[in-house]
């Protein structure tokens, strides 16, 4: 599968990148919201993860609800990662279009099984149209 990870940290990007890329998967990894939005719509990736809060502009609320508008991204499954545990700020990213929200420190292996749900959860979903 192709990821895309959207995270502002160099050291946390570079360890999700890691991670993921470990599993077999094709890892795109960017710093910003921006070239997130730019990536997924130029190379729609089969996931992406995506880190609360991003600085600028284009804060992760507002690359959740772009990538949600574009027919591109539309449907692509948005697992959020945030330092934020409230149940606000997990709500408001479910209702910006979030397909799971993880908070840090967060599990390895959870986000990892998360992952490799997808396409289980796709092949059902197109069966069920």
């Amino acid at each position: 599968m192709r990821i895309l990870i959207i995270e502002d940290s160099d050291s946390i990007r570079h360890m999700i990148e890691t991670l993921v890329s470990a599993r077999g998967h094709q890892v795109e990894a960017v710093p910003s919201g921006a070239k997130g939005i730019d990536s997924a719509l130029t190379h729609a990736p089969d996931a992406i993860l995506l880190v609360f809060p991003l600085p600028g502009t284009f804060d992760g609320l507002v690359v959740c609800r772009k990538l949600r508008e574009s027919p591109t991204t539309r449907t692509v499954p948005i697992i959020v990662i945030s330092a934020m545990t409230d149940t606000a700020s997990k709500q408001a990213a479910l209702e910006a279009g979030a397909t799971a929200y993880y908070t840090k420190p967060f599990s390895p292996t959870a986000l990892l099984k998360e992952i490799e749900s997808i396409p289980a959860r796709e092949s059902a979903r197109m069966r069920t149209r």
